[in-house]
C-alpha cells in the first residue's frame, strides 16, 4: 500500500514537472515575438503622444511608451504554485530579452523603484527632482527596473516585472523613453543613532 502511494506521488510530481517543462518550451517560442515588439517600438518613427493615455498598446505619454509584453492569467483561485510558475516564466522572458539587449548595447543597471513609489505617493521630490512620469507609472507595480541607455543618447529602454497584488496577473513591461535614463535613487537616510 505504501509503495502505491509513493508511486502515485512520484507520477503526479512527474506529470507536474512535465507540464512545467511543456509551458517553458511553449513560452520559449514566444521570446522572438517579445523581441520583435520591442524592436518595433525602437524603430517606430511616430512621435511620442502629447498627453498620457492608455489607448496605445500599453500606456504612453509625452516622451514615453510602456508596453505590456506578456500578461499572465489572474490568480483569484489562490493557486500559489501557478503564480510562482508564472513569475518564473516571466523572469525567464526578462532574462532572455536582457541577454539580447546586453549583447547589443552593453550591460544594464538596475533601479530599485521602491523609493520612487514612496516619493510618488508622498508627493515628494527624489534627489531634488520628481520621478519621471514613466517611472511614476512603472513604480506602481514594478519593483526593479533594468535600464539600458540607448546608443546616440537621448533615449533609454527599461524592462521590469510587475504584479500589483498576489491575485493579479504577472506582467513583463518594456518602457522606451526620451531623455536621460533614470538613475538609482540614493538610499533613504536611516534613523539617527
Amino acid at each position: 500500500m505504501t509503495e502505491t502511494v509513493t508511486v502515485t506521488e512520484t507520477v503526479t510530481q512527474t506529470d507536474a514537472d512535465a507540464d512545467a517543462d511543456a509551458d517553458a518550451d511553449a513560452d520559449a517560442g514566444s521570446a522572438p515575438a517579445y523581441l520583435a515588439r520591442v524592436d518595433e517600438l525602437l524603430a517606430d518613427p511616430r512621435p511620442f503622444p502629447s498627453e498620457e493615455s492608455d489607448h496605445c498598446a500599453g500606456y504612453c505619454g509625452p516622451g514615453w511608451w510602456v508596453e505590456e509584453l506578456s500578461v499572465s492569467r489572474d490568480f483569484w483561485d489562490g493557486d500559489d504554485r501557478a503564480r510562482e510558475r508564472e513569475y518564473e516564466l516571466a523572469e525567464a522572458r526578462l532574462g532572455a530579452l536582457a541577454g539580447v539587449f546586453t549583447a547589443r548595447w552593453g550591460g544594464s543597471y538596475e533601479i530599485d523603484l521602491w523609493p520612487h513609489l514612496r516619493a510618488s505617493l508622498e508627493g515628494e521630490d527624489l534627489g531634488g527632482h520628481r520621478p519621471a512620469p514613466v517611472v511614476d507609472l512603472l513604480c506602481q507595480s514594478v519593483v526593479v527596473l533594468h535600464v539600458w541607455p540607448l546608443p546616440g543618447g537621448g533615449r533609454w529602454l527599461g524592462l521590469g516585472l510587475g504584479q500589483q497584488d498576489k491575485e493579479l496577473p504577472v506582467v513583463l513591461y518594456a518602457a522606451l523613453a526620451d531623455g536621460p535614463a533614470p538613475l538609482p535613487a540614493a538610499p533613504a537616510p536611516g534613523p539617527l543613532a
